[in-house]
């Protein structure tokens, strides 16, 4: 069972995919986004570099974009005419039918045949910009639907390898010919399995009407100049991975529910009222204890109930995984069957920890040792099983004798990095604090200002839950009960993660933040 929940924020869009209630994906997208994942650029080229048969294209950011002669696709030449016609008025309209297109480049090609510095190149986003480099770009267009993705200037039909069904694959690559316009390309992605003709030709009308899209603005655009965004993270998370075991969606902004709203109304109508528009007093987060799994999925340990632990370390280079056994262990179990149970829960975790801080690159996992032939393998069969989902390209060693599994794993954009240290608000660090330095003494001075100033007979505070475990548990259980008594209200505690240690604040019954005059 899948949930989608969507946080808002004036900066951004945080959006968590839960399995099953547990966080597996976490997508923050800036609202002011440039540079992301399939944009396409009108560039200009800086520099061809023999040496590294690849060149450098201004694109608009601090530093150019890399272009590798083998990321320019094969129609490069067709592309790049038919982009110098259309910026001269010659080419009138976005279908191909009548287009005579050039040859196909050689794959053992230079880049200095085919580009020259100066020369404008309409380029796709292959990577975000990362650390101290700047995007990673190919001119080989394509555009996602989803079902399709249009591939402009080339005429093969190709059907995704996760369609294991023979008869399936050629009935959707024979339908997908019956319809497709000459000089556009088609593949056909998992989620076509099964679908009509009907739902197909919407998509590749959809795709159409983006190319047709592309055409307009590149012939108007200036040199830098994005000609086609991609889809908002959050329309093309849903694109990507919604279907029917998709149980409910939570949206805390009006606008962000209606476009939410209406993809999930034009993709499946059928499953329109599973999207709700979340209005409770707790941030959406909190409400949904995400905010809890967020502070415990993304440090530098990650612990298990069971007590069996992750240290996770991130380089330059490569990530590093060490798997511990923590204090896990049974007292029937030899050896060698403890490290397998410990190993094959580690697995499971390994697989989500990667798919929720999006780890590109080279991920090296330094599991338990076991001498046992058959314990690796299985071993190496259950990591590919919780990788399965993954949607990022993704390869994978059998464990070595030292019981290292290597994972390369496609890297698109930064991975997602949360901050779940905090610098103590009282000493700053220091390590030392004022004695006359009480928060709970400040709060109750503040509440009991808002209590007699608005006439409240109930103050709901905000607090982070280490404090409201001390007002209310324990040997302190009593605390909150005198709170009530001094500042003559009923108080009700709002533990929340987001908050610092010693952060509060203050609402109404309604929900209403309150300060002080």
């Amino acid at each position: 069972m899948y949930e989608l929940v969507l946080s808002s924020t004036p900066s951004e869009v945080i959006i968590a995919l839960l399995k099953d209630k547990q966080l597996v994906e976490l997508h923050k997208e800036p609202k002011d986004t440039k540079f992301a994942v399939g944009d396409i650029y009108l560039g200009k080229v800086r520099k061809v570099l023999p040496s590294l048969n690849a060149a450098f294209v201004d694109v608009g950011y601090e530093k150019d974009a890399f272009l590798h002669y083998f990321d320019l696709g094969p129609q490069i030449l067709s592309l790049n005419k038919y982009i110098k016609r259309t910026r001269e008025g010659k080419e009138k309209t976005s279908n191909l039918l009548y287009f005579k297109g050039e040859a196909d480049i050689e794959k053992t090609g230079t880049m200095t045949e085919v580009l020259d510095p100066g020369q404008e190149v309409l380029v796709q986003v292959a990577k975000e910009p990362i650390s101290t480099k700047g995007p990673r770009i190919g001119s080989e267009l394509s555009i996602p639907g989803r079902y399709l993705v249009l591939v402009p200037f080339s005429n093969r039909v190709s059907v995704s390898q996760k369609i294991g069904n023979r008869k399936e694959k050629e009935r959707l690559k024979r339908l997908i010919k019956s319809i497709k316009p000459k000089n556009f390309g088609v593949i056909v992605r998992t989620n076509a399995h099964g679908k009509k003709v009907v739902e197909l030709n919407k998509d590749l009308d959809d795709l159409l009407s983006r190319w047709n899209n592309i055409h307009s603005n590149v012939q108007r655009a200036k040199v830098s100049d994005r000609v086609l965004g991609e889809l908002s993270r959050t329309s093309s998370i849903l694109r990507d991975i919604f279907n029917n075991s998709f149980e409910s969606i939570h949206v805390d902004n009006q606008k962000l529910f209606e476009e939410v709203n209406d993809f999930i109304a034009e993709n499946s109508p059928k499953k329109k009222g599973i999207v709700t528009l979340y209005n409770g007093n707790l941030p959406i987060f909190e409400h949904f204890k995400i905010s809890k799994q967020i502070k415990q999925s993304f440090g530098e340990t990650v612990t298990s109930k069971s007590g069996v632990y992750l240290v996770i370390e991130h380089t330059e280079a490569c990530h590093v995984i060490d798997v511990n056994s923590g204090n896990r262990s049974h007292k029937n179990a030899n050896q060698e069957e403890n490290a397998l149970a410990v190993n094959l829960e580690a697995a499971d975790e390994v697989a989500r920890q990667l798919r929720l801080r999006d780890m590109g690159g080279i991920i090296v996992v330094d599991f338990i040792d076991m001498k046992k032939p058959t314990h690796r393998k299985q071993l190496f069969n259950r990591m590919k099983e919780a990788m399965k989902d993954d949607r990022a390209k993704h390869s994978l060693t059998p464990p070595s004798k030292f019981g290292l599994i290597e994972i390369t794993r496609q890297r698109v954009r930064p991975a997602t990095e949360v901050v779940t240290t905090e610098v103590c608000p009282s000493c700053n660090g220091t390590g030392t604090v004022d004695a006359s330095i009480n928060v709970i003494q400040t709060m109750e001075g503040q509440a009991n200002s808002l209590v007699r100033s608005k006439g409240l007979a109930k103050l709901r505070i905000s607090v982070h839950p280490y404090v409201e475990s001390y007002l209310t548990k324990g040997i302190f259980s009593n605390e909150k009960k005198k709170l009530q008594k001094r500042i003559g209200a009923k108080v009700e505690l709002m533990p929340m993660f987001e908050n610092e240690i010693l952060e509060y604040h203050f609402y109404d019954s309604d929900g209403k933040e309150l300060h002080l005059d």
